[in-house]
This record gives structure tokens, sequence and C-alpha cells, in this order.
């Protein structure tokens, strides 16, 4: 089969590698789109050291069953599907308590760290377990149904929050999950939903996916301008979604008395945090990791429409342009969010 193979850091190579053989639980599927993540990109030049060559990346996909293992139930060939990025054990403590994103054996497809290599989607087949796979309806085209993984990052984020009908939210950071969280606020029961980052054009598609306010750090105070819109309250819930100091702290300082705040990106591995902000005004701190099970409720969110990924897709490409388009994002192409792979042509 053809893959993508990280041979070493900022190199990718189409080669010809083994079809992967599944064992009695897992699936072998046809990809037919796989998303190119921003993990994925600072996992190209080695910065989080947790894409070690060589090694085929990439976890947001969707595709169609070519086989199934002698003890996979409920999937026949020809199902459309897509999994969750997690491989979970599901039997370890966290696993039984229902929070497979916190398994205590947790794989990630894509990754290679001290800890495991598992190769991920950006070839034309991959091997799953059936326990992270969920069925496609057959009309959900399967560049849409590659982002559900990031959708339902966001929708878990959503879910983690103190969110409570009629409240307003603040969303520190407008790249592709802070969009999807811009939505799934929404669906959650947000009245009101302000929008911030550093680039007008990213807030344009936050406006058009439901922001009621978008504010740009550049040409305003957003604290400022947030307890404006709120009566000098604050917002009532805050969701950071880049994992920097400046941003944590935009969150921070925008939140209510009482309020919560979501820390859901991951850039940096320490931010500073303003301790005293936190404690004196009785701010309440949710970290978010991946999704917890949200995968069938993001389906029926991308089938109805509720929660739309067309405005959010780039580009779609073969395979073969996925290097070049790997360089490309990882210059800052502008205007560019998502590009989806299609391994099949």
């Amino acid at each position: 089969m053809k893959a993508m193979l990280l041979s070493e850091y900022k190199k990718l190579e189409i080669v010809d590698m083994p079809q992967p053989e599944i064992g009695h639980n897992e699936l072998l599927i046809k990809v037919r789109a796989c998303g190119i993540c921003g993990s994925d990109i600072h996992g190209w030049d080695g910065s989080t050291g947790r894409r070690v060559p060589p090694l085929v990346m990439g976890h947001e996909a969707a595709g169609v069953v070519e086989k199934v293992g002698s003890q996979v139930t409920g999937f026949q060939v020809g199902d459309h599907l897509t999994f969750d990025s997690t491989v979970s054990c599901g039997t370890c403590g966290a696993c039984r308590k229902g929070s497979i994103n916190l398994c205590e054996n947790r794989q990630v497809l894509g990754v290679s760290c001290d800890e495991f290599r598992r190769h991920g989607a950006f070839a034309e087949y991959v091997v799953v377990p059936q326990n992270i796979c969920y069925a496609l309806p057959k009309d959900l085209p399967f560049e849409h149904a590659a982002l559900i993984e990031a959708v339902s990052i966001a929708v878990h984020a959503a879910n983690r929050s103190a969110i409570k009908l009629g409240d307003t939210a603040v969303v520190v950071g407008s790249g592709m999950i802070g969009l999807l969280v811009v939505q799934a606020v929404r669906l959650a029961g947000c009245a009101r939903v302000i929008a911030v980052d550093l680039e007008d054009s990213k807030l344009e598609i936050a406006k058009s996916l439901g922001a009621d306010f978008t504010l740009n750090p550049k040409s305003c105070d957003v604290v400022a301008e947030v307890k404006k819109l709120t009566g000098g309250q604050g917002a009532d819930v805050a969701f950071e979604v880049v994992g920097a100091t400046p941003t944590v702290k935009t969150a921070i300082e925008s939140t209510r008395k009482g309020g919560s705040i979501t820390l859901v990106g991951n850039l940096a591995p320490n931010v500073e945090l303003p301790l005293q902000a936190v404690v004196t005004r009785e701010l309440t701190i949710y970290g978010s990791c991946a999704s917890n099970g949200e995968y069938p409720e993001c389906i029926e969110y991308l089938r109805r429409g509720d929660i739309k990924v067309q405005p959010l897709i780039t580009a779609t490409a073969t395979l073969e342009d996925g290097p070049a388009w790997f360089a490309r994002l990882y210059a800052g192409e502008p205007g560019a969010m998502k590009v989806v792979l299609q391994p099949q042509g």
C-alpha cells in the first residue's frame, strides 16, 4: 500500500509499505479521507517529541471497512466508519469508570513516543480496534467525517464546562478547534458567544458560524470589551483554545467572579497562571483532554448540519500532495485552516 512516511523530521516520503494485518478484534479500513492536524505539523518538525520517525502520522480519518477480524461484531465489509484517535484498552480503571480519554494504557493513532509506536491513517489502509469505531451515514461526505475527531474535542470541552442556558461564553482562539468550540457552546445553551483571535479572517468565519461578537487584541482591549458587553461583569464561561500564557490570562481576566474557564489548548507544556485572580474571584478551571465517547452525538450534529465543517476545509488533496501541504502549513500559509488528504485518490 502507499503511505506517507515521516522518515526524518521535516521529511515526508510517499513509500510502499505492507498492508497491515488485523487481529481478532480489529478492522482493516480503506482510508478515504484524513485531515492534517496542527499536532501533526508540530510532529513534522519534532517539536512535540511524540512523533519519532519513522512513522505514518494521521489520526483524523474516515473510510470504508475492507476486512474484519474473527471476533468483530457490529461491522461488516463495506460499512462507512470513522474512529477515535485515542486507542483505549477498555479494561483499566479509567476505562471501567467511563473515562476512556484517560485510559491508563492509552495509545494514539499516528503517534510514536517512548511508550509505543502506532502508525496512523496517512496511508491507503489503517488497522484499528473495533471498540474505537463508529458507523457513519452513507450520505455523509468522507472529508466531513474525517473532521469528527476535531468536532469531538470541541463537544467534549463544552460538556466539561459549567455552561447553563443563557450564559455568555468567551472563546479565546479561533483556529480550527476554536471555531468548532464556538458552535459547540452555542448548541450547549450559550445565548451569546464572543470569539477572540489575532486574525480578522478567522474572526469573520467565527461570525458566520455563530459568534455574536468578535474581538482582535491587535485593535482593542479584549478584557475591557468583554466587560462592556456583559454589563461590567465578565463572561460566565471562557474557553482557552491556544495553550499559551497570554491567551490563558485573557480567558481568566475575561471571566466574571464565580465563573469557569475550560482549558483546551495544548501548545506549551507550561504557562503562567494568575493565581490570585483565580483564588480571590473563586474561578473554576477545567482541563479538557480529547473526547470521551461523544462521537455518536458529533456524527448526528454533522448529519443535521448543527455543526458545520465545510467552511473550515481549505483544500482536499491527494496523498502525493501531502508533503507539499505540510511544508505550506508549517510556513503559515495565509488563510489555511484544514487540509484533508484522500489516500485513495
